[in-house]
């Protein structure tokens, strides 16, 4: 017993180490002069394909005899991050001119292994003092008549460092590579090259805790703070007209049939009238389908809306730790919906949206194998994810199911629900379940649609997006204006005595997914650049279940909105 104990511990311990981080190099970011900051080569890749990355030294580049890998968290692992300690010597406040970083003898093979990146715009990414920094390798010149084939590759063999530093601190960092210092890599011989680098400090009176403003600007220019104050106003502006409309339909509408129905008594010939009133025996009659309908609620639980890598380990634990919701949402609910099929219930609640995902990890992971890419995560990686899932997440998730299982909660419907369904009568077109999923999710998505190019081009391009705040606000916007649209189609339903509320309301909830997915085709073939299978299968892979998860959320949000305005109304009135 006590060595399984100290087992389990010993494989927790690796766990928090992988996710935590073991070796986090200099945590106060304080130098003397002459001390060494670390630099470290993380990839390189295409610049039209972000997610398309190989390591750094795939490339030819100067390596040290022993390539010594940086101890990474799993959350940089997650981002494909596989930094190594390269050659430059980048001293605190120490400048340097010309420096030579290595004389190298390029083969013909290397050339070759050079010149497909270079005419593919291959750019390198480092971090220095966690400072992330980016510059091209090489260029290539189409046209040039000196050449049979019409096109010269050049290797950049300078890099120019240019650093900025307040007292102890480094603030900022650029790099520069000058055409001028480069190598011709056209033809198949072998080449002497001498690979050079500079170093220039310059003292700066910005304070450390604004080094990250300069990648913010991009992304705060006066052209769009106005995009996004816009899409904000616009989205309040909708929040304001739909709690208008549904206000409107409350008091005047809602108001008079209370009155009328408080008066009525139900009589023989109750089968010639017509509103929602007429359907009370059957709107809570319980949903077909009930047991996928439960765990797709269930996932309420799962869902919650860049220190490097932070992001992913941050959600990667939270959805772990939010498994036993999932459980408990799950079974309680269909507790209150007199299920029996237990262990069906809980394999449909855990697998809807992990199945769905895995399978497709498991797919893209494959491809960026095949591609030998640095995102392809490795073995070791993937036993930790499953350990976190089988030590945390699992046992969490059964706990819930069992808590749920033994509630006492009571699903409360203020009507008896009769013993034969009532007949649906025959509806337009317009009223069917897909035309209402498309009007449903127009609104919700309209909310979203100014911020998403600016999402779009931080998730698939090179821009780091910081406005975390207002992205918080416009998700807020999101809920409150799929909530309200909801009770609105759903009120429409019931008044003419369609009671098939329960599924409508969640698809018609989810509906904006597939409005974001529909977006994703459009931002391919408009406004990117991406190519090759790759870069075309983790996008729409990615994507596909990023929207899913969107569906789920949302399409929640939709139902149990719907439930408590339809319990409301008919709590209203006097129903035998």
């Amino acid at each position: 017993m006590a060595g399984s104990v100290d087992k389990l511990t010993a494989i927790w311990t690796v766990v928090m180490a992988v996710i935590n981080g073991v070796n986090r190099g200099a945590s106060d970011h304080k130098y003397s002069t002459g001390d060494l900051v670390p630099l470290f080569a993380n990839k390189v890749g295409p610049f039209n394909n972000p997610t398309e990355t190989y390591q750094y030294f795939d490339l030819p580049f100067c390596a040290p005899d022993k390539v010594k890998e940086k101890r990474q968290d799993l959350g940089e692992m997650l981002n494909g991050d596989k930094m190594v300690e390269a050659l430059y010597k980048l001293e605190f406040r120490v400048n340097k001119d010309s420096q030579l970083l290595c004389r190298k003898k390029l083969t013909k093979e290397d050339s070759e292994r050079f010149r497909e990146p270079i005419k593919n715009s291959y750019y390198f990414q480092m971090y220095y003092d966690d400072l992330p920094i980016w510059g091209f390798i090489g260029n290539f010149q189409k046209e040039n008549k000196a050449r049979p084939n019409g096109t010269t590759y050049l290797l950049y063999t300078h890099i120019g460092f240019h650093i900025f530093y307040n007292n102890d601190r480094v603030i900022e960092i650029n790099v520069r590579t000058d055409p001028r210092f480069s190598v011709d890599i056209t033809e198949d011989r072998e080449i002497e090259a001498d690979f050079m680098y500079s170093v220039k400090w310059v003292e700066t009176k910005v304070p450390f805790e604004w080094r990250m403003d300069k990648y913010e600007k991009s992304l705060v220019l006066p052209h769009h703070i106005k995009a996004h104050s816009f899409s904000i106003t616009t989205s309040c502006v909708t929040v304001l007209l739909l709690t208008g409309i549904l206000a409107s339909i409350y008091i005047y509408v809602l108001k008079n049939d209370f009155v009328k129905y408080s008066h009525d008594v139900e009589s023989t010939d109750d089968q010639s009238e017509t509103g929602w009133k007429y359907i009370h025996g059957d709107v809570f009659r319980y949903p077909r389908h009930s047991v996928i309908f439960v765990f797709m609620l269930a996932l309420v639980g799962a869902f919650y809306p860049y220190s490097r890598g932070t992001l992913h380990t941050a959600l990667l634990v939270i959805y772990a730790l939010t498994s036993g919701i999932a459980g408990y949402t799950s079974a309680s609910f269909y507790t209150q919906l007199g299920g029996s099929n237990w262990v069906r219930n809980q394999l449909l609640t855990g697998c809807l949206f992990c199945g769905p995902l895995f399978l497709t990890f498991c797919f893209l992971n494959t491809v960026a194998m095949a591609y030998k890419a640095s995102v392809a995560l490795p073995l070791d990686t993937i036993i930790i994810l499953l350990l976190i899932w089988t030590i945390i997440a699992f046992p969490l998730f059964v706990l819930g199911c069992i808590v749920g299982k033994n509630s006492k909660t009571e699903f409360e419907a203020p009507c008896r629900t009769t013993k034969c369904p009532r007949k649906i009568p025959p509806l337009p077109f317009y009223r069917g379940t897909i035309s209402q999923m498309a009007m449903a999710g127009f609104l919700p998505f309209g909310v979203i649609y100014f911020e998403l190019p600016y999402i779009f081009v931080s998730v698939w391009g090179h821009k780091i997006y910081t406005l975390y705040s207002i992205l918080f606000i416009i998700f807020i916007i999101l809920i409150i204006v799929t909530a309200l649209v909801i009770i609105a189609f759903t009120y429409l339903q019931l008044a003419v005595e369609d009671h098939e509320w329960w599924w409508r309301s969640m698809l018609c909830g989810g509906s904006t997914g597939v409005y974001i997915f529909g977006y994703s085709l459009y931002y391919y073939f408009t406004r990117s650049d991406l190519t090759g299978l790759m870069q075309t299968s983790f996008f729409f892979g990615y994507n596909a279940c990023i929207c899913y998860g969107f569906f789920l959320m949302l399409g929640t949000v939709g139902f149990r909105a719907s439930l408590l305005f339809v319990r409301h109304i008919y709590h209203s009135i006097k129903c035998d």
